[in-house]
């Protein structure tokens, strides 16, 4: 009977907990809140659905232009993926279900603030989507392919009216194509991801000390020399500026400055404010030449990027390299500056005139803000939510990323209770909070490739996008994982890999088509947290190990912990013991079927001994089930050592944390001693 059940588990484990959070939450549903991301401002639910079949059409009515058609057609792509209908491109206004309608255009050139707003009521026979300018209705459509659901009698929505605006303007994702460069199939598809979630800004970062990767037809050395020959020509950004556009996305360019510049001095060493130009990661602010340089730079760069924003980072400055150079501290003497922080003031204060100069409103990381920064720079904190707060009180705009570090291997759950407007703001006045703009998810691509960025990045960042688009009364954790949950799945149909690649990369490193047993291990292993993951295995290396392919936060160890902590309460049904033991067993043998395929790859020949401690956290777990079922006593001594191994075993290993020592270790800490 064991292995019976073991062996049913062994061909769904890997899909248990999206299956038990989906039809759970379709049962849910029947209630509130609706099963999509981000939540709606305002919803009423009526009763019935409205069915889809192939006579499904939309029409439009009032103002008109080719970014509608396209929406319109794009909306209608990704419904067919879902359902396996083909529809209609075309259809008679008369004859349509679905019409939507907008009073007028949007901006030429989409800009912060802008309307977004949506109406979208939907009866059993009818659809009505209206906004006041094409934004509201690329929003609107997402909404209402998220509502689609397949039942017994068909592919439906729910009867609801929905009313829904955001939250805050500025909801953004950074892809940071400076430490990697970053194809632009894997721009494209994350940028259709950022629609389905409603994220309207593209921050995208181009250069870094690794290499720049952005074409400039006047210092044309800059990606001659550093880019390896992997960089965007000026018609690619042009494209992709077009395709955000399309989607209701800003693209706002960053080039880092004064510091991260190594990569420009390949081409242009006299940039340099080191004393040698290949070691230098700093540029020297003493030469009035750089500045010369950096206005036809940023003159060129401001034509390329209709945006009204310019993001010149300036964090994690160097100042050693100017306070040890003699030309540069003649320079200082001189001009009465006192060290190399009040040196990089200067320079930033002659940057955001030249960007002013270009029309541009000046973006800068934490480190730009300074008493007499002009309060038309915005800074986007990296910090901490108080130096947004600060930001706010000096007079300037910001925009958060603290606690958005899709790279640091957090939890959906952290990222989703980090909020701009948290603790740290109480103390703002009601204007000083309209300055919060919102945020920005991070993807910093130091350890992370275009391989792998999906995984990274989704589904987590849908509940970012719910934290800036939402109320900030939408806060409960478990109905957000159960929604992350199928709007995981349905993103795929959007083009992000973030559920595909782990596998690719498992048979990859196994050379095994099907590795079921590595699959098994993987479902339950995560990559260390927060910076421990570079102390760890430096950066720049071949991301193509275990830690590089799983997800950032495993399901299944997260649904497991749960039960545990159920258990333990004393409020776990007879499903929770019946699935906590099946995964157990299932732990316990896999190893013996993984051990020797292990030994076949050098990427796998280090993961023996983490699937030897999943094998014995797995017969400890079980032991404490048991104890804990039947109300044994366990012997302190044999205790003692349970935990001791269980907090070794929860330590990384191979670059993986294993998640269910933990939950295991609160297992036995449950249970009764001698």
């Amino acid at each position: 009977m064991a292995n019976a059940r073991v062996t049913r588990f062994l061909c769904c484990s890997l899909l248990a907990v999206s299956t038990l959070n989906l039809s759970g939450y379709l049962f849910a549903q029947e209630k509130s809140p609706l099963a999509v991301m981000p939540e709606p401002a305002h919803a009423t639910r009526g009763e019935g659905d409205f069915f889809i079949d192939g006579n499904f059409g939309v029409a439009m009515k009032g103002y008109d232009e080719p970014r509608l058609v396209r929406a319109q057609q794009r909306f209608l792509d990704i419904l067919s993926k879902e359902t396996g209908i083909p529809f209609k491109r075309e259809v008679v206004a008369s004859q349509s279900h679905f019409t939507i309608q907008t009073a007028g255009p949007s901006a030429a050139v989409q800009h912060l603030g802008e309307d977004e707003s949506y109406h979208l009521a939907i009866s059993t026979t009818d659809v009505e989507l209206k906004a006041p300018n094409p934004l509201g209705l690329l929003r609107g459509l997402q909404t209402f392919l998220q509502l689609v659901r397949i039942n017994e009698k068909g592919f439906s929505v729910p009867v609801v009216t929905i009313d829904d605006a955001p939250r805050f303007p500025w909801r953004g994702l950074l892809i940071d194509s400076g430490h990697r460069f970053v194809p632009i199939a894997a721009v494209k598809r994350n940028l259709d991801a950022m629609e389905a979630v409603k994220l309207n800004v593209f921050h995208w970062r181009f250069a870094d000390d690794q290499g720049f990767h952005i074409e400039s037809k006047k210092f044309p050395l800059l990606q001659e020399k550093a880019s390896s020959g992997l960089y965007y020509s000026q018609d690619e950004v042009r494209e992709i500026v077009e395709y955000a556009r399309d989607r209701g996305i800003r693209v706002v360019p960053e080039f880092d400055m004064p510091c991260h510049t190594k990569s420009w001095f390949q081409g242009y060493p006299g940039l340099s404010g080191g004393k040698d130009p290949s070691q230098s990661s700093a540029m020297d602010p003493s030469r009035e030449s750089t500045f010369k340089f950096l206005e036809g730079f940023i003159e060129e760069m401001s034509e390329l990027f209709p945006d009204s924003y310019f993001h010149t980072g300036g964090d994690e400055c160097d100042m050693r390299e100017w306070e040890t150079n003699p030309r540069i501290q003649e320079y200082m003497q001189a001009h009465s500056i006192k060290d190399g922080a009040a040196l990089q003031v200067r320079f930033t204060a002659r940057i955001q005139k030249i960007v002013a100069a270009h029309k541009k409103i000046m973006e800068g990381w934490d480190e730009v803000l300074q008493p007499d920064t002009p309060k038309d720079v915005v800074i986007q904190s990296w910090r901490g939510p108080s130096s947004l707060a600060r930001a706010a009180q000096n007079g300037n705009r910001g925009v958060l990323s603290s606690g958005y570090y899709l790279d640091l291997n957090q939890s959906a759950s952290e990222h989703y209770q980090v909020d701009p407007l948290g603790d740290s703001s109480a103390a703002l006045t009601p204007e000083q909070k309209n300055r919060v703009l919102g945020g920005e998810a991070t993807m910093w691509t130091d350890i992370v490739s275009a391989d792998n960025m999906d995984n990274r990045i989704w589904p987590r960042t849908a509940a970012i996008a719910e934290r800036l688009w939402s109320s900030e009364q939408t806060k409960d954790i478990d109905s957000m994982y159960q929604r992350l949950a199928i709007v995981s799945q349905k993103l795929e149909y959007f083009g992000p890999r973030h559920r595909l690649i782990t596998d690719e990369m498992l048979e990859r490193m196994s050379g095994d088509p099907n590795p079921e047993a590595l699959k098994i291990l993987a479902a339950v292993v995560q990559p260390p947290r927060m910076y421990e993951r570079q102390q760890l295995r430096s950066d720049f290396t071949v991301l193509n190990r275990l830690d590089d392919a799983v997800s950032p936060e495993s399901d299944i160890a997260r649904e497991f912990d749960g039960i545990a902590q159920r258990i333990i309460s004393g409020t776990a049904t007879a499903h929770d013991w019946q699935q906590a033991r099946a995964w157990l067993e299932l732990w316990r043998d896999n190893d013996a079927k993984l051990q020797p395929l292990l030994k076949r790859s050098f990427l796998t020949q280090d993961l023996a001994p983490v699937s030897n401690n999943l094998r014995y956290v797995a017969e400890i777990g079980l032991q404490a089930l048991d104890d804990l079922q039947e109300h044994h006593s366990l012997n302190v001594d044999l205790r003692k050592r349970y935990i001791e191994f269980l907090k070794t075993a929860a330590k990384p290993q191979a670059v993986l944390l294993l998640m269910p020592a933990s939950s295991v270790e609160r297992l036995v800490q449950a249970s009764k001693t001698q």
